[in-house]
């Protein structure tokens, strides 16, 4: 009798979080609206043009116009039916999509102001916005591989700024295509030694983590300033440029952004492809999550539980050496202390806000780089912001999504235990 009533109670308390779930929406929905129409409507003047095609597109669309002070009350006006939508109606499983779309809408509203008597390339924003993108990407697919079978990867910039070195070094003296293979074989290095220590040893794996990145820190550090400032051919490696897919680069808008990129984003779209393959449409990739959520029955069905973390974290280790050759043979052809900007532990909120998944990993670290370039171009458009707050962009977000703002996640239900083979 006791747990027949326990049921209508669980899900009582369910539905009432549910309902407290969308008033705290609602009210910050209310609240953005009023901020649009104050901060953006009220202060708008003249029309955002936002350019649609690129000076060597083939083909020319009309540039997209928006009158910028009209716009951002319209958009106040949404977020204010969306908010009272909140109040009114009753719990639901779709507890956050309005906010997300109210949060969209203020972006879109804020590039509205932004531009407001000026021009502003949007194709060229999304374009850089994939291309920023990448690495954190990248970070967040090591995540996942990594945290599927329930070890936790904090060691993702360490691996990040150690493919980016080995890119630089290796790509300067044997070209870039060995540079590639360098920078992958010394993330798989440290995907190997952090499964080593936290599999085989039983370190914690947060500290572990930690050791790896203050190491490759420390090390590339030294090195680059005591030895790359001195020979500077060992830090002049070459950049891969972009390749031109046929016929659909000259697509207006689309061909630029996805059929107009470098080795580096092309890779980046395949393994999240691969990855989501293998671990939801293959075998071995259901053995691994088994290993992630309950490694004691996995381990009774005859499966190698340390061997399936040490083959999941090495190729994360890979992944994420893919990744950080992007900084240096992707992006400027040299390599620079700390470049990597904690891009790794931004890969690591991809992975939670993507819900452990490669795709999901893909579109939260599209709204990262999305922000990352954001401030690069408001700097362009000279907008009264401060510099210093523009360069927070990334990192914001970053906070706010983590927080929890979107929704929950649930992470892998052994992720971060160690596993005693009895």
């Amino acid at each position: 009798m006791a747990m027949t009533d326990t049921a209508p109670l669980a899900k009582a308390d369910i539905e009432l979080a549910r309902r407290r779930q969308k008033k705290i929406n609602g009210v910050i929905l209310l609240c953005l609206a009023a901020f649009v129409a104050l901060a953006f409507g009220a202060t708008s003047e003249g029309d955002a043009v936002f350019r649609l095609t690129l000076p060597r597109d083939a083909v020319k669309i009309p540039n997209l116009v928006l009158p910028a002070a009209p716009y951002a009350y319209i958009v106040a006006a949404l977020l204010a039916f969306f908010g009272i939508r909140q109040f009114l109606r009753g719990g639901g499983r779709s507890t956050n999509v309005f906010l997300g779309i109210g949060l969209l809408l203020v972006v879109t509203a804020f590039l509205a102001w932004a531009t407001a008597g000026k021009s502003f390339s949007l194709t060229g924003m999304l374009e850089s916005t994939l291309v920023r993108a990448v690495p954190i990407a990248l970070g967040g697919l090591a995540g996942v591989l990594s945290e599927r079978v329930a070890v936790v990867n904090i060691a993702i910039e360490g691996m990040l700024l150690a493919g980016a070195f080995a890119g630089a070094l290796i790509g300067s003296v044997m070209g870039g295509v060995i540079g590639i293979v360098g920078a992958v074989a010394i993330g798989g290095l440290f995907g190997f030694i952090l499964a080593a220590l936290v599999v085989t040893h039983r370190v914690d794996q947060i500290i572990a983590g930690v050791a790896i990145n203050l190491f490759v820190l420390g090390l590339t550090s030294y090195v680059s300033s005591q030895v790359l400032t001195e020979y500077t051919w060992l830090n002049n490696a070459p950049v891969f440029r972009p390749i031109e897919i046929p016929f659909l680069s000259d697509l207006p808008v689309v061909g630029p952004v996805l059929f107009r990129q470098n080795l580096f984003v092309y890779g980046a779209l395949i393994m999240v492809l691969v990855a989501t393959y293998y671990l939801f449409h293959t075998r071995t990739g259901l053995r691994a999550r088994a290993v992630g959520e309950h490694p004691e029955a996995a381990d009774t069905l005859g499966i190698n539980v340390y061997r399936t973390r040490y083959i999941n974290v090495t190729l994360a280790g890979m992944v994420a050496g893919f990744g950080g050759a992007w900084f240096t043979l992707g992006s400027v052809g040299r390599f620079d202390e700390g470049m990597t900007g904690g891009r790794g532990f931004i890969g690591l909120a991809a992975m939670i806000f993507g819900r452990w998944h490669p795709v999901g990993a893909l579109m939260a670290a599209l709204v990262f780089g999305f922000a990352d370039s954001l401030q690069q171009k408001l700097a362009i458009l000279q907008t009264p912001i401060p510099s210093e707050f523009l360069a927070m962009a990334p990192y914001i977000a970053t906070i706010v999504l983590v927080a929890g703002l979107i929704g929950r996640a649930r992470p892998p239900a052994a992720d971060g235990q160690p596993y005693i083979k009895e």
